[in-house]
């Protein structure tokens, strides 16, 4: 199956791979790729490429959200085979490198088993390579504050909780925010449409991924692009509020 490819402002697009998104932000001939999918959507990964003019030679840095294998899947693929730079927040660099592992465990899933959808996620998220060591061997802190000298000038802004380095990347030459887990519009395991945070389970520091949702609304962006859920069209700042308001309910 090809990765669904959908283009959300120039030179930016957005990615839905098997239950996972990623984005790709690309400026003549290069691009920057922030997230990477499972490692079982490397295919989709690389024809995602292909589909906007791009290639793997042509990506100048893979930008990760957070070191979770959905989106860390091709990332030291990358690395070793194209000599591509991996960066992540400095908190994050250990955990992409495997020294410790803020992942939901096998155990907590199968005692969340009663609720809806849990099951046949945990089924699809094991066969496209959840559990599989995907390790990156030179994961590298971002270089500077600020934006980054890359395709799309993406500017990183820290959102700990969800895991203790995970990154929102902040495009303000296009109005979009490259939300990661710290803000999404879906998921499998839940039965809430629209801004929301994944259910409890998934996070490291669940009060840590609730006060992020204050440095989201903080930031000047019309479209959020989630690693998980379709694109969101309106206000960053109010899309947090909903997410906030659901979470304040109970939500999971």
């Amino acid at each position: 199956m090809n990765a669904d490819v959908r283009q959300v402002a120039d030179g930016t697009y957005l990615v839905h791979g098997s239950n996972t998104n990623w984005v790709i932000l690309t400026e003549g001939d290069a691009a920057t790729l922030i997230d990477t999918g499972y490692p079982g959507d490397r295919r989709r990964l690389l024809d995602s490429l292909a589909a906007v003019g791009s290639s793997p030679e042509a990506v100048v840095a893979v930008l990760i959200t957070h070191a979770h294998n959905d989106h860390l899947g091709s990332a030291e693929y990358l690395r070793a085979a194209h000599g591509t730079p991996v960066h992540l927040h400095e908190a994050e660099v250990p955990h992409a490198r495997r020294e410790f592992l803020h992942q939901v465990s096998v155990g907590r899933v199968l005692r969340n088993g009663w609720r809806p959808g849990v099951l046949p996620w945990a089924v699809h998220a094991l066969r496209a390579g959840g559990t599989a060591h995907v390790p990156v061997a030179e994961p590298r802190p971002f270089p500077a504050a600020g934006p980054l000298d890359l395709p799309g000038r993406p500017v990183p802004v820290h959102t700990p909780g969800h895991t203790r380095g995970h990154t929102v990347f902040h495009l303000p030459d296009t109005g979009v925010v490259v939300s990661g887990d710290a803000l999404v519009s879906g998921h499998p395991t839940s039965r809430v449409r629209g801004p929301q945070l994944l259910p409890d389970m998934f996070h490291h520091e669940r009060a840590r991924a609730l006060a992020s949702l204050d440095v989201l609304e903080k930031l000047d962006a019309d479209v959020t692009l989630p690693g998980h859920g379709p694109a969101h069209r309106g206000p960053v700042r109010q899309a947090a509020r909903r997410a906030r308001e659901h979470a304040s309910r109970g939500g999971r």
